[in-house]
């Protein structure tokens, strides 16, 4: 089983290696791909609805190819500010919980989770749909299932790590750019002439449209299109919630990456847009506007004898649909990020700011990736109405992050910062991404926006249940330090000595807090000075809070051994004899296990004593928001012939509700 494992996920990496952090981290380029994809992967459909929504009045798209090019470097221009901020990374929820409070900090969170299953889901079925274009209607059947698969794909490959996920995927990436560049400078030169003509034409046409609709009725016209294909902008955020997993300086990099993403994306997004426009491409039904614009662009490509027109759409169509599978890499490299900075706040359950042995937030990667596959099944795969649920949420989280950093330079206007120009940048994104998001939650609430909204306010109302238990909690927690980390003991006048050969009590303990000092208080009034020798068992857990380099680490080892000693103190002000044992890792309940292990060699008569919260009504709620650490040691060790006693520290419903 460890084999297959390892084969499928790969080996334990070394949490100690000094060059850990530079192994993992990704330099500009890579950052690009990995991160900037989900925003490339948006000029697949989000062109495609903007043109769809003008109808019969498409000279006016014209104006939008400029208005889809200024936005994209207006919210690029300001995630870069928010990158200079925040140079660790966190993106929309860090933003709105530190510059606007808890509340908008929880829904900004809750909005990005969902947002990032549906970038999973979304991107998932428009790769699957372009390749699906040239496929038999036989075979149109296996979409779904095919589906799954890449998302089961996907979830595989993050679990081995980031890194190795983007070197997999940067091939596919390449090709979409060198595909996509050299056609969409093509469809743009091969009408050099008709430029001039075009814009006459569009002046004709918006004077035609204005003595038919009138100004008021143009303006909702154009509006309405860029609204909707507002989906076109989503993926930008990408990097300031990333910038994290990037090389140092951090910063730097993030702002190269984040420009690298922006310019490729409007050159992509509005260069397919303005091809659609210049190359009059009609819509077909069964095929994307991309697929009908390449073949378009290619009819009558000759080599020699050979028509290469078709196959060079195949390969076009193939890069785009495996690009739409890297854009994924977003929901899984930024998705579990926010859940592990909520987990921090106590928002999430604990457990999901956990690395695994390939230092990957495991927990993040797993839940998002299934959310994802319950989206598609219920959607069954419609592209269309994943991009109305996809885009309402992450709107929701530029208008937040980008009015969050604007109150901040209105704050900081004394201290002598620059800060017009960037109030101006970041008030102005503001406006622009909170019109979409209202005009885009009003028009498409009856067609699938209205399970969004639920989804991501039933996530909003049980990130609230699960803080307010872990509130409830730690106030039991408080009570019990107070009565129990200051007791009047005496000096014992006796020194204690070790007893290899006598009873020895192996107490696992966390932190130097009430509920150690109780499960030490109750193992002697179990067996009052039957055990001769006493050992502080606990190991420091490294999280992704911890996991950002060296110095962490030290301080995490630091805080584990002060706290060991404060419990040996207290054992040797009891005239008892007591040491410490201790590791750092990933892995709570294994680590534990070998800690153990290694101590019924050494000492005889071993018995090993865990605190435990016991609650007095268990459900599935405090199950999944409360590692049971002590049950699981005493499960492995029982095999071992190792007697091991779990002490209860009661919950009682009145403290908890």
């Amino acid at each position: 089983m460890v084999r297959v494992r390892q084969f499928l996920i790969g080996a334990p990496r070394n949490l100690f290696d000094p060059r850990i952090h530079q192994h993992l981290a990704l330099i500009a380029f890579f950052a690009w791909v990995g991160l900037g994809s989900d925003g490339l992967s948006s000029s697949c459909y989000g062109p495609e609805e903007i043109f769809r929504q003008l109808g019969e009045h498409q000279h006016l798209a014209l104006y939008l190819v400029g208005a889809v090019v200024v936005t994209v470097f207006l919210i690029s221009a300001s995630y870069g500010h928010i990158i200079e901020q925040f140079p660790f990374g966190g993106g929309g929820y860090l933003v709105a919980t530190k510059l606007l409070g808890a509340g908008p900090g929880v829904v900004s969170g809750c909005a990005l989770v969902v947002d990032y299953i549906l970038t999973i889901a979304i991107s998932v079925a428009a790769g699957c749909d372009a390749i699906f274009s040239f496929v038999p209607p036989s075979l149109q059947g296996l979409r779904l299932p095919s589906e799954f698969a890449v998302v089961g794909w996907l979830i595989l490959l993050n679990m081995r790590g980031i890194k190795e996920s983007v070197y997999v995927l940067t091939p596919i990436f390449l090709a979409f750019m060198v595909s996509h560049v050299g056609l969409i400078a093509f469809g743009v030169l091969r009408h050099a002439a008709d430029l001039p003509h075009l814009l006459g034409g569009t002046v004709h046409e918006t004077h035609a449209a204005i003595s038919t609709m009138g100004i008021a009725g143009v303006a909702i016209l154009l509006l309405r299109a860029f609204s909707l294909g507002g989906g076109t902008y989503t993926g930008i955020e990408a990097v300031s919630n990333g910038v994290g997993i990037l090389r140092e300086p951090r910063v730097e990099n993030g702002k190269r990456t984040m420009m690298l993403m922006a310019t490729s994306l409007a050159f992509t997004a509005g260069g397919i847009l303005f091809c659609y426009l210049l190359n009059r491409v009609p819509f077909e039904a069964g095929k994307t506007l991309n697929a009908s614009l390449w073949e378009l662009l290619t009819r009558g490509w000759r080599l020699g004898s050979l028509d290469v027109g078709p196959g060079i759409v195949w390969l076009t169509l193939l890069s785009e649909g495996a690009l739409l599978f890297v854009a994924a890499q977003t929901g899984f490299l930024d998705g579990p990020r926010t859940l592990a900075a909520m987990a921090v706040d106590e928002w999430v359950p604990k457990r999901f700011k956990n690395l695994s042995e390939r230092l990957v937030t495991q927990n993040g990667v797993l839940t998002m990736g299934l959310a994802a596959a319950l989206v598609l099944e219920y959607t069954k795969g419609a592209v269309a109405l994943l991009v109305v649920m996809y885009s309402i949420n992450v709107f929701l989280t530029f208008t937040l992050s980008q009015f969050g950093m604007a109150r901040h330079w209105v704050q900081v206007r004394k201290e002598g910062k620059p800060w017009k120009r960037r109030l101006a940048v970041n008030a102005v994104g503001a406006l622009v991404t909170a019109t979409i998001l209202v005009i885009t939650a009003t028009l498409k609430f009856r067609e699938g926006g209205w399970v969004t909204l639920l989804a991501t306010t039933a996530l909003i109302t049980l990130c609230i249940a699960i803080r307010r238990h872990y509130a409830r909690v730690r106030r039991l927690m408080g009570s019990l330090d107070e009565t129990l980390l200051d007791l009047p003991l005496a000096e014992s006048r006796v020194t204690p000595e070790l007893a290899p050969e006598g009873p020895t009590a192996i107490v696992l303990v966390e932190s130097y807090n009430g509920l150690g000092v109780h499960t030490l208080l109750s193992m002697q009034r179990l067996l009052p000075r039957h055990y001769r020798n006493l050992i502080f068992v606990t190991t420091g857990l490294v999280d992704s809070a911890q996991f950002k380099g060296v110095d962490e680490l030290g301080a995490l080892e630091r805080k584990v051994r002060s706290d060991l000693e404060h419990y040996v103190c207290m054992a040797q002000r009891m005239g008892l004899y007591a040491e410490y044992r201790y590791a750092l890792g990933t892995d709570l309940v294994q680590e534990l296990e070998d800690l153990c292990a290694s101590l019924i060699k050494e000492f005889r008569r071993p018995v090993v004593f865990a605190g435990q919260l016991v609650f007095q009504r268990e459900n599935l709620f405090t199950r999944t928001l409360h590692h049971e650490t002590a049950f699981a040691v005493q499960r492995r060790l029982q095999f071992r012939g190792v007697q091991v006693i779990v002490l209860p520290i009661r919950v009682w419903e009145r403290a908890t509700a």
